[in-house]
């Protein structure tokens, strides 16, 4: 049976603009999606960084000004993937050209940012719009999700949603614009990988009331293109202790993004305690999802292999490992998926309340640092989609 055809652009054609490419490039292992992908044009302010997309066949449209990519009336889908302070423009013109747009975090530099980009999608609700977040497509990251959905856990006592590497570790790696308020904002690593973090607790509707964060600035200079010394003045790593009252159940909540956590390579880590049961995943054990059960007055751990299959079947068979491309993929059969109305219940991309959401435990949190106390992030008159 032939399936619709959706033809792509990116915007940016940097490291997750090339993985992205490389993914559509399986997406012939995926066993229910509706549509087919295509990439057919690409952008990047840097001529050379196209050079490594004349591999892909389909592309036809290499361009250095991501106008004529908006101005093409065969693309339908645009990913975005620049720096934080070019995506409120790129993002607004994007939607305003009518194109169906997956925007990659933090869905803008700051909070008025994500409040401009979020209107302007309001007002052009014909716009399927949506921003990455890759990690809760790991099997283990969604079955891990739909456990603690369906009740089970019992009464939440305690979650923890990490994301930890150790890259900025060696003092001696050159400064790039992620290490830069200027271009990175204010926020630092969660602007970075703070969705990683929030998505999953905001879909599951966990609305923090009260945020205190203890925000890091490490490392106060690094090596510049000539190798003199320029200021490195972002937000190292943050940990955001939350409060979420659930069934009017207060639980603590941490939120923690970490560019300098030693033994880390790239974890992401969730782990949810009830007074009925517990689940813990981390892509550090990619097969392995970790679960509690309460016998007979006793905790019982014990570990569950996953396999490769996640939120949409594949051939890949189900006893191999999955990995970092297989999310990238997952997300992206959401985001189509979803974009036709048929992704019913299962786990999708991050909406634009959601991402607003998650500036606002930014902003929350960089008061609480800065005032050394608790910060209500006014979560609860927000508004989200379904």
């Amino acid at each position: 049976m032939s399936r619709k055809r959706v033809n792509v652009g990116i915007i940016g054609g940097g490291l997750m603009g090339r993985e992205i490419a490389a993914a559509f490039g399986r997406w012939p292992a995926l066993l229910d999606v509706p549509v087919d992908v295509r990439l057919t044009a690409v952008c990047d302010v840097r001529p050379e960084a196209m050079d490594w997309f004349d591999r892909v066949d389909s592309v036809v449209l290499k361009t250095t000004d991501y106008r004529d990519l908006l101005a093409d009336s065969s693309v339908d889908v645009v990913y975005v993937a620049v720096r934080h302070d070019l995506h409120e423009q790129i993002y607004v013109d994007t939607i305003r050209a009518g194109k169906d747009l997956l925007a990659e975090k933090p869905f803008g530099i700051d909070l008025g940012a994500a409040e401009r980009i979020c209107a302007a999608a309001s007002r052009h609700p014909e716009v399927f719009v949506r921003c990455s977040s890759e990690m809760p497509f790991y099997p283990g990251a969604d079955l891990a999700f739909k456990l603690v959905r369906s009740g089970e856990l019992g009464t939440v006592i305690e979650a923890v949603n990490s994301f930890s590497h150790s890259s900025d570790l060696d003092l001696s790696k050159p400064i790039n614009w992620k290490r830069q308020v200027a271009s990175c904002g204010a926020a630092g690593v969660m602007n970075d990988l703070g969705m990683h973090v929030a998505h999953v607790p905001l879909r599951l509707g966990w609305l923090p009331t009260s945020v205190y964060a203890v925000l890091q600035d490490l490392v106060g200079e690094r090596p510049g293109p000539d190798g003199a010394m320029v200021p490195c003045d972002t937000i190292e790593n943050a940990t955001l202790l939350c409060t979420v009252a659930q069934n009017g159940s207060p639980f603590p909540l941490t939120l923690a993004t970490k560019r300098i956590d030693p033994g880390q390579q790239n974890s992401w880590t969730f782990r949810v305690t009830g007074l009925e049961g517990g689940v813990e995943f981390s892509t550090r054990y990619p097969k392995t999802l970790r679960r509690m059960e309460v016998r007979r007055g006793h905790q019982v751990w014990q570990e569950q292999e996953t396999g490769s299959q996640s939120v949409f079947p594949t051939v890949t068979g189900p006893i191999f490992e999955p990995g970092f491309s297989d999310t990238i993929l997952q997300m992206w059969a959401a985001f189509l998926t979803e974009r036709e109305g048929l992704l019913g219940d299962r786990f999708g991309c991050v909406t634009p309340d959601e991402a607003l959401a998650s500036h606002r435990l930014w902003t929350a949190a960089l008061a609480s640092a800065n005032e050394r106390r608790a910060v209500d992030p006014g979560l609860e008159t927000a508004r989200f989609s379904d």
